[in-house]
C-alpha cells in the first residue's frame, strides 16, 4: 500500500491538507516517499486532565497536534520518528477505556481509543509501520524510553516524601526521570540527561542520588580502562572525570523507586487503503 501510493497526486494532496489545517505554526510534512496512512482523533492524558487530540500515521512519523476546529485548524504540532516508537497495552481505569502507552526515548504518553477495535487498528498499524522501518534502517527498538507523567490527579500529596499536600499555593512538580508528582522540596535537584534535553532538568531528590551514583560508576569504569598505547602522542589528551556526590537525608517513601505507575496486562476516520 505505500509503495502504491508513494509519489502520487492523491497522497501529497492529503499530505497538504495536513499542513494547511497547522499552517505556519506546523513544519514541512512533504518528503520523497512518505505517506499519509490514516488519521483520527484519540484521548491523551495529559497532566492536568485528559484532552482530545488529532493523530496522522504517516510510513515513518506520527504527528499529532490540538484542535482548534476540526478538519481546518491544528496547532501545537509534535512530530515523532517511528523508529523511535515502542508500544504497550494498558489496562482500562474507570475514567479512561481502550488505553495504550506511545513510549519514546524523548516522552511517553498515553493515549485512548473510542472502542476497543479502533485501539486495535491503531496498534497494529503502527506496530507495521515501526517493524518495517527498524527492518529497513537495521536500527534497534528504543530500549530506554522517557517515564510518563503520573497526572496531577492522580495525588494528592507528594510521592515521594508523602509528607506535603498540595494546594494552590504548594505547586506540584514533575521528576523527569521517573514521572513521579512531588513537592518542590523533594525536587530541588537538576540533572543534565542528553537523552531528553540540552539543559538540566528537575529530578526528584532518590532520581538525582541514582543518577549520581550512575554517573560516578562510569567514570570508574572509564578510568580502570588501560590506557591506549598512542596516549603519548602529542596532542592526544585521554578523557577524565571526577564526580563529586552529594546525598540528603530522605523521609520514608509509600511509593519506591522501582514502582512503574502504568502497568500492562473521537474515533479512527480512515486507513487509506
Amino acid at each position: 500500500m505505500v509503495d502504491h501510493l508513494a509519489n502520487t497526486e492523491i497522497n501529497s494532496q492529503r499530505i497538504a491538507a495536513v499542513e494547511n489545517c497547522f499552517g505556519a505554526s506546523g513544519q514541512p510534512l512533504a518528503l520523497p516517499g512518505r505517506v499519509l496512512l490514516g488519521e483520527g482523533i484519540l484521548t491523551k492524558e495529559c497532566r492536568k486532565k485528559p484532552k482530545p487530540r488529532i493523530f496522522f500515521l504517516f510510513n515513518d512519523i506520527l504527528v499529532y497536534g490540538s484542535i482548534i476546529i476540526n478538519k481546518r485548524k491544528y496547532n501545537s504540532q509534535h512530530i515523532i520518528p517511528l523508529e523511535d516508537v515502542t508500544l504497550e497495552t494498558l489496562p482500562d481505569t474507570l475514567q479512561m477505556k481502550n488505553r495504550w502507552m506511545i513510549k519514546t526515548s524523548k516522552k511517553s504518553f498515553v493515549v485512548s481509543a473510542a472502542s476497543l477495535t479502533e485501539r486495535k487498528e491503531w496498534i497494529s498499524h503502527l506496530e507495521e509501520c515501526i517493524k518495517h522501518l527498524l527492518t529497513k534502517t537495521g536500527r534497534q527498538p528504543c530500549r530506554e524510553p522517557a517515564a510518563p507523567w503520573i497526572p496531577d490527579k492522580a495525588t494528592d500529596i507528594c510521592m515521594r516524601c508523602t509528607q506535603t499536600k498540595f494546594s494552590t499555593l504548594t505547586r506540584r512538580h514533575h521528576c523527569r526521570k521517573c514521572g513521579f508528582v512531588v513537592c518542590a522540596d523533594c525536587s530541588r535537584q537538576r540533572f543534565l540527561m542528553p537523552r531528553l534535553s540540552p539543559k538540566p532538568l528537575r529530578v526528584c531528590n532518590l532520581c538525582y542520588r541514582q543518577l549520581l551514583a550512575e554517573k560516578k560508576k562510569e567514570a570508574e569504569a572509564d578510568r580502570r580502562q588501560p590506557e591506549p598505547i598512542h596516549s603519548a602522542i602529542q596532542g592526544y589528551e585521554p578523557s577524565s572525570g571526577d564526580d563529586s556526590d552529594k546525598s540528603d537525608d530522605e523521609k520514608a517513601e509509600q511509593w519506591p523507586a522501582d514502582t512503574e505507575f502504568y502497568t500492562s496486562q473521537v474515533s479512527w476516520s480512515s486507513f487509506h487503503s
